[in-house]
């Protein structure tokens, strides 16, 4: 409708004050918008050809973790351990949420004021790990260390926990203090052989240094990989980098869910993982979240980090990821001090754990992301949508599909996607994840499934019928604004 026509329509019926006020609205609503009304509200039609006869790797079973500060494996000053088998609430919420691997770390692992972790320390760790069937990452202490000291502490580990390590890693951010990489290969080497000489067993992981210095991962691939005793090469990641230079909150959540955000994913894979790859070392970001220093207020705490936590781990598990371990904790440190930490996945309450944002992401990545990685190609999407989709095939031969509508704000459209499963399939599931009024900002009110995660780690979010296939076999759904979708599809 241009605005001649609703000129004229206006004139014919000003009799009616009702039809005068109702085109009125129209006539704002094509000035602001330019001569289009329909802009914000229109679908966006998309079609996704998936390909589930050339299922590719099995996402690993540890690959949803979290990672804390060292000095969270410290008794608390009265006496009790965060990380204890009592600890019912946390280990109900690590197995709603699908976390398999735990990761000790953080700058306070290195940090001389704070204590070494002793035999007791570590027991209420490995139990903790135990009822709460997760892997541990434990990090050695690196800096105002020595390699004998870091020994006694991985042989008591090893000694009692063997089958709960994954790996150690030497030191946290070790380029923040060993500056140059052959220094700190030369320290590492020193470690690990006076590890192995009481621990034969042990394996390690490394060099968990900051994002910017990826070229390490790279090079420690290349001179430790053939050596077979590398399990992991572990990488940190903040694609945002620093909280606080960000200076426009509105921008910063945007950044979170653009396709920028994904270029640097690109760039970051191609900077270690190939080295990684081409000499059979698996590799995983072991500490990983939005913006680093805490995370970002009014972004990192908001429905917009569900959304891109959900994306972020689907592309990295496409990309052949072992894992990504999201860093939390009511405070983390940042540097020699400790912050607020914004992009908890979840921080203490009096009723156990008030969960965040981003672990809503977790957990609808973990109903989507079981069984072996499926080509999904994005074939028609003429409106340009902000919009990803992420397929799984299952050991059932269920189809598992994601799909993410990252639009939001002014102008943002729904999805109106067409599915092309590859096979026939005779019917499924959908289950949503969502905030009030697709609000990217919303801190509080999300849900999956129409229900919301509770303190005490339980959730009873329900899948609702998908309708069978139209013809031609696809599945057609829609996906509002600011939302995503897991789609079970099963065979006939």
């Amino acid at each position: 409708m241009n605005l001649e026509k609703a000129l004229f329509a206006l004139r014919l019926l000003k009799r009616g004050r009702k039809a005068i006020t109702a085109l009125a609205g129209i006539l704002l609503l094509l000035t602001l918008c330019g001569g289009s009304a329909t802009t914000a509200l229109a679908d966006s039609p998309i079609t996704v050809v998936l390909d589930p006869k050339n299922a590719g790797a099995l996402v690993p079973e540890g690959f949803s973790g979290l990672s804390y500060e060292m000095a969270l494996v410290l008794p608390s000053g009265n006496g009790k351990y965060y990380f204890s088998p009592d600890n019912q609430p946390l280990i109900r919420m690590f197995q709603t949420l699908g976390i398999k691997t735990l990761r000790v770390g953080g700058n306070t692992a290195d940090r001389p004021t704070v204590k070494v972790p002793e035999p007791a320390d570590i027991d209420s760790l490995f139990a903790f790990a135990t009822r709460a069937g997760v892997k541990v990452i434990f990090t050695l202490r690196l800096r105002d260390s020595t390699p004998e000291d870091a020994a006694k502490v991985a042989k008591y580990v090893m000694d009692h926990y063997k089958s709960d390590v994954v790996c150690f890693a030497v030191g946290n951010e070790p380029n923040v203090f060993a500056k140059q990489y052959d220094i700190y290969r030369e320290q590492l080497e020193k470690y690990m052989a006076a590890i192995n000489a009481v621990a034969p067993d042990a394996r390690f992981c490394g060099p968990s240094t900051t994002p910017g210095k990826a070229a390490w991962a790279r090079d420690l691939a290349k001179d430790l990989g053939p050596s077979g005793k590398l399990a992991l090469i572990t990488q940190h990641d903040y694609p945002g980098a620093s909280a606080l230079k960000v200076t426009n909150v509105v921008a910063g959540r945007d950044k979170m869910l653009s396709t920028d955000w994904i270029k640097y994913y690109e760039k970051f894979y191609n900077s270690f993982v190939p080295a990684a790859i081409s000499n059979r070392v698996s590799y995983r970001l072991e500490e990983a979240n939005s913006y680093f220093n805490g995370g970002l207020k009014g972004g990192s705490d908001t429905f917009t980090s569900a959304l891109w936590g959900l994306d972020y781990l689907h592309w990295w598990a496409a990309h052949g990821a072992n894992g990504i371990n999201f860093h939390t904790g009511d405070n983390v440190a940042s540097g020699e001090t400790n912050r607020s930490c914004w992009y908890a996945s979840f921080v203490s309450s009096p009723e156990g754990y008030n969960v965040r944002p981003i672990a809503y992401g977790t957990k609808t990545f973990d109903l989507g992301s079981h069984g072996r990685i499926v080509p999904a190609q994005m074939e028609s999407n003429p409106d340009n949508l902000n919009l990803t989709a992420y397929a799984v095939l299952a050991q059932d031969k269920t189809l598992l599909v994601t799909l993410i509508n990252k639009e939001h704000g002014a102008g943002a459209r729904e999805a109106n996607v067409s599915i092309m499963p590859g096979q026939a399939y005779g019917g499924g599931e959908e289950i949503f994840l969502s905030a009030p009024q697709g609000d990217v900002a919303a801190t509080a009110g999300i849900t999956l499934g129409g229900a919301s995660i509770k303190d005490d780690g339980s959730w009873n979010g329900s899948w609702t019928k998908l309708g069978g296939p139209a013809e031609g076999g696809q599945f057609n759904v829609k996906v509002p604004v600011a939302s995503a979708v897991v789609i079970k599809l099963r065979g006939k």
